[in-house]
């Protein structure tokens, strides 16, 4: 069975050599995906964590699984006819999840089904997905840190995605619609619901309350830029509390998701007694 898995494995890595390399310059240079070189670890960890409980299982192919992997090259080869890079990354999941099945089956996939699963957090989001995110959440960011300065008496206006403060305008870009924190979150926040919690409704939940608590986070914010900027000095809209601000209030909305998780197994508690 090992040297199977070998011979498998190897003809898969020349495939996707090129895949995965032009994918980590991805994690690289677009500062969006750099948590992507910490997805595979976590999920190889995930799997290791269940290495005795996998050598219990007994083998069982199915031959669903020489399909899926056929489904999942068809998919590379679309990709690559098409220059289509998700397509062709997603379709490395297909053929792992069918390299699997094809030497243990159903059973063994279902054990390490969430590692794989977990995996699609490494592949950066098709532009046109991103894209059509990125306007809504500089919306509704911009939305939501109007109301909340408004809320401490600072006069504002807003204008589209641009805030007039007093003294100095704040423009909500790209940069700042928070869909970068919002896709590390929701990668963070999965594994968290995984491991913290065993029910599954209770991880989706989990898992769902990242947007929210996100954008939320993101709102806040630009608030407290705009806070600093009318109070204090306009610079550090620009300055180092721009970059700062952001890895804070990273750690405030994981925060907010730990104390969701203790809340949801307090809960789980009370039902118990």
């Amino acid at each position: 069975m090992f040297y199977r898995l070998i011979c498998l494995l190897i003809p898969i890595g020349i495939l996707y050599y090129r895949v995965f390399f032009e994918m980590a310059l991805d994690w690289r240079y677009d500062e969006n995906y750099s948590h992507g070189f910490l997805i595979p670890l976590i999920s190889i960890y995930l799997i290791w964590q269940k290495r005795e409980h996998l050598k219990q299982i007994l083998p069982s192919p199915s031959w669903w699984g020489p399909a899926i992997l056929a489904f999942g090259l068809l998919l590379l080869t679309l990709g690559a006819a098409g220059a289509e890079l998700f397509t062709m990354r997603f379709s490395f999941l297909l053929v792992i999840t069918g390299v699997i099945v094809s030497l243990w089956g159903f059973s063994y996939l279902r054990e390490i089904l969430f590692p794989i699963i977990f995996l699609f957090f490494m592949i950066p989001l098709p532009y046109v997905i991103y894209n059509s995110l990125t306007l809504p959440l500089k919306r509704l960011a911009t939305q939501l840190a109007t109301f909340f300065l408004s809320l401490l008496s600072i006069p504002v206006l807003r204008e589209g995605n641009i805030i007039h403060l007093p003294t100095m305008d704040l423009q909500v870009v790209e940069a700042c619609s928070g869909i970068r924190s919002l896709i590390a979150l929701m990668a963070l926040g999965t594994i968290f619901a995984y491991l913290s919690q065993k029910s599954n409704l209770k991880r989706t939940v989990l898992i769902l309350a990242t947007i929210p608590i996100a954008i939320f986070a993101n709102a806040v914010r630009i608030t407290l830029t705009g806070i600093l900027a009318t109070y204090v000095n306009p610079e550090v809209a620009h300055g180092f509390f721009h970059t700062f601000s952001g890895w804070l209030v990273f750690l405030i909305a994981f925060l907010l998701l730990m104390a969701l998780g203790r809340g949801l197994n307090m809960q789980r508690g009370k039902n118990a007694q």
